[in-house]
C-alpha cells in the first residue's frame, strides 16, 4: 500500500508541472492542521519504546478489541492521525501537500474540515466491523482512507482536467481516478487485506456521495430549503399597491 501511494503522490506532482498549478500548490491551513497532527502523534509513537507503544495503541489506535471489546469507542476518531509506518507517514504528508490544498482551495477549509472528518470516520468504522467480523485483530490506522476519499473527490472535481501519469501517459482527471480505484481492489485481493480495503472502499464511497451532485447530502438540504421558501411566497398581478394615498407634500423639495 505504500508503494501505491507513493505512485499517487508522483502522479500528482507531474500533473501540477504539466498542467502550470505548481505556484499555486501550497498546503493551506486546513491540510497543515492534519499534518501537523500526524505527524506530532506518529512520530511520538515512533520513537516510543514498545510498553509505551503498546499504552498509546490502547488508547488511540481503533482496533475490534479497543473499540468492542473495551468501548473505548473515541479511538474511532484519534486513529486517523496515527501512522505506524514512517514511510507511510512520509508519503502522506507529502499527499497534503501536493494534492489535498486544491480541494480545500476549491471548497474552502469549513468543507474541507467536513470531508475529512466524515470520509475517515467512514473508513474507520467500517474498517473496524470489517476486522470484527473477520476476526482478525487488525488495526485501522492512519490516513490511507482520507486519501483514496480524496483522490475520489479529485476525479469527481477535476473530471475532465487533463493530467499526465507518471509524465507519459496522458489522462483525464476521471480515468485516472478509475485507475486508481481498480489498482487499489487488485492490492487488496492479492495482499488479503480485507479489513482496510473495507475501509478504504466506504471513505470512497462517502467521498463519492458527498462529491455527487444527486446524491449529496448537502445539496439535497439545500434544495428542500429553497422549495420550502417558494412554497411560501406568492406573486402578486400587477404588484402590490399601496394601503394608503402617498403624500406628495411630505416628499416635496
Amino acid at each position: 500500500m505504500g508503494v501505491f501511494r507513493f505512485g499517487c503522490a508522483k502522479v500528482f506532482l507531474v500533473s501540477a508541472r504539466r498542467s502550470g498549478l505548481a505556484d499555486r500548490l501550497r498546503i493551506t491551513p486546513g491540510a497543515l492542521a492534519i499534518a501537523g497532527l500526524e505527524v506530532a502523534l506518529s512520530l511520538v509513537w515512533l520513537m516510543s519504546p514498545v510498553g509505551t507503544r503498546a499504552q498509546i495503541t490502547q488508547y488511540v489506535v481503533a482496533t475490534p478489541t479497543n473499540v468492542i471489546e473495551h468501548g473505548r469507542v473515541w479511538t474511532l476518531a484519534t486513529s486517523p492521525f496515527l501512522d505506524i509506518n514512517f514511510i507511510s507517514l512520509l508519503l502522506n504528508v507529502f499527499m497534503l501537500w501536493m494534492l489535498i490544498p486544491t480541494l480545500e482551495r476549491f471548497w474552502g477549509t469549513a468543507r474541507f474540515y467536513r470531508f475529512f472528518a466524515i470520509t475517515s470516520l467512514a473508513g474507520t468504522v467500517v474498517g473496524t466491523a470489517a476486522a470484527f467480523a473477520l476476526q482478525r485483530e487488525e488495526a485501522i490506522a492512519g490516513l490511507s482512507p482520507f486519501m483514496f476519499a480524496s483522490l475520489i473527490a479529485f476525479g469527481v472535481i477535476y473530471a475532465r482536467q487533463p493530467v499526465q501519469l507518471v509524465g507519459v501517459l496522458p489522462l483525464t482527471g476521471r480515468q485516472l481516478m478509475w485507475a486508481f480505484v481498480i489498482l487499489d481492489a487488485v492490492l487488496v485481493l492479492s495482499q488479503q487485506a480485507w479489513a482496510m480495503g473495507a475501509a478504504h472502499a466506504a471513505a470512497m464511497l462517502a467521498a463519492a456521495v458527498i462529491t455527487s451532485k444527486r446524491w449529496s447530502p448537502g445539496l439535497a438540504w439545500r434544495r428542500w430549503r429553497i422549495a420550502r421558501a417558494r412554497a411560501k411566497l406568492s406573486v402578486i398581478e400587477g404588484g402590490k399597491k399601496p394601503t394608503r394615498p402617498r403624500d406628495e407634500q411630505k416628499w416635496l423639495n
